[in-house]
């Protein structure tokens, strides 16, 4: 790697507070906000609205679409069309 060209690569912390789940991993984004994390080092944390933890796909919560509801409401409003 060339030196200085590359942006600063830091431990941080990704937090999804909806899930109250947070990780610790590397990156190259930084924050002005800290955390202190079970090590007891203080490091930046990045607040991201959904994670792994979150995600429906990723904790079988997903939803099901009423598609027979909208294929009614479908007929219903061409029905008069139809001859």
């Amino acid at each position: 790697m060339k030196n200085g060209i590359h942006p600063a690569y830091n431990t941080v912390v990704y937090r999804d507070r909806n899930a109250d789940y947070a990780f610790l991993t590397r990156s190259t984004e930084t924050s002005e906000k800290t955390v202190e994390w079970s090590d007891g080092n203080t490091y930046p944390v990045i607040d991201v609205q959904i994670s792994a933890a979150s995600h429906p796909f990723w904790t079988g919560r997903t939803r099901v679409m009423d598609t027979e509801g909208r294929v009614q409401k479908f007929r219903n409003k061409y029905a008069k069309f139809a001859k």
